[in-house]
């Protein structure tokens, strides 16, 4: 993608109700433009049945699980007797070489691609707490996604910035934020390496690694702020649409979608606000 591109992506969708209803009015009434859908989310058959022939310009990728919910499969590595998942993702790091854990992976991200194919087109992939960001499990996506004609695939590469503002910094969740930042740059040295052996395209930046659990507008704003080349950026949110108390995360994430100050402010730093179906469709 030539110029700066930003893509405002919601994980999660397909796992309620609330997320769902979240992907429709970001898309209806806010900036969102791009969503990354679970097959095994309890509200899987909403999210393609009543939200997508909703979104017709909407990006859809394969949110790939293997850490919540039910598995599609039988993966005794990777769920407890009743087929839920219930490992960790270190658990999954320390066991990435196992080949008959690779397996059971493989199939099992099989089964969610093909679920997803069958109802809507798709133009990228990523997953459910980055786990398809483990080298080895990044090698075996982009080999599905090649494949599968997956054009796009998420790396973590994430530029170090601050907000102004203390409370996101003095917190028990900022530390491990930061360590993750290391960690996932350091494997995404690894992943592009991957991604263009397999052909594959992927995203220069993302925002919302450091951050993650405090994302909002000056979150964003600022991450966007600190890249002053050409590039794709794609922010990645969790989007429910109503909340319990106005301190919740993911009803704060919800917001970002329709702030209309914050579009402009994106649009005044030069970014196109765009999605990959987008881009592949300018590309043809």
């Amino acid at each position: 993608m030539a110029g700066k591109k930003f893509i405002l992506n919601a994980d999660d969708f397909g796992l309620s109700k609330a997320h769902n209803k979240a992907v429709l009015e970001g898309y209806l009434n806010g900036f969102l433009t791009s969503a990354s859908l679970c097959a095994n989310g309890k509200a899987f058959n909403g999210a393609v049945n009543e939200i997508i022939p909703e979104c017709p310009n909407l990006g859809i990728g394969v949110h790939l699980n293997i850490i919540e919910g039910h598995s599609l499969t039988k993966a005794p590595l990777l769920t407890d007797k009743k087929g839920n998942f219930n490992k960790s993702w270190g658990y999954i790091l320390l066991n990435s070489h196992n080949k008959r854990f690779l397996e059971q992976v493989e199939f099992e991200f099989r089964t969610q691609i093909e679920t997803i194919m069958n109802y809507t087109d798709v133009d990228h992939i990523d997953s459910h707490v980055h786990t398809h960001a483990i080298p080895e499990i990044f090698k075996l996506t982009a080999s599905l996604a090649k494949e599968y004609k997956i054009p796009y695939i998420r790396t973590q590469y994430e530029e170090m910035y601050f907000v102004p503002s203390i409370k996101k910094h003095l917190n028990l969740a900022y530390p491990p934020n930061v360590l993750k930042i290391i960690l996932l740059n350091y494997f995404t040295g690894k992943n592009k390496k991957i991604a263009k052996e397999f052909g594959l395209k992927t995203n220069d930046y993302i925002i919302g690694v450091g951050y993650t659990g405090m994302m909002d507008d000056m979150t964003v704003e600022y991450g966007l702020r600190t890249l002053d080349e050409d590039c794709t950026a794609e922010a990645l949110i969790h989007p429910c649409s109503y909340s319990i108390t106005k301190n919740n995360k993911h009803f704060r994430e919800f917001l970002i979608t329709q702030n209309k100050e914050l579009k402009n402010k994106i649009t005044g730093l030069g970014y196109d606000i765009t999605n990959y179906k987008r881009e592949l469709c300018k590309n043809k």
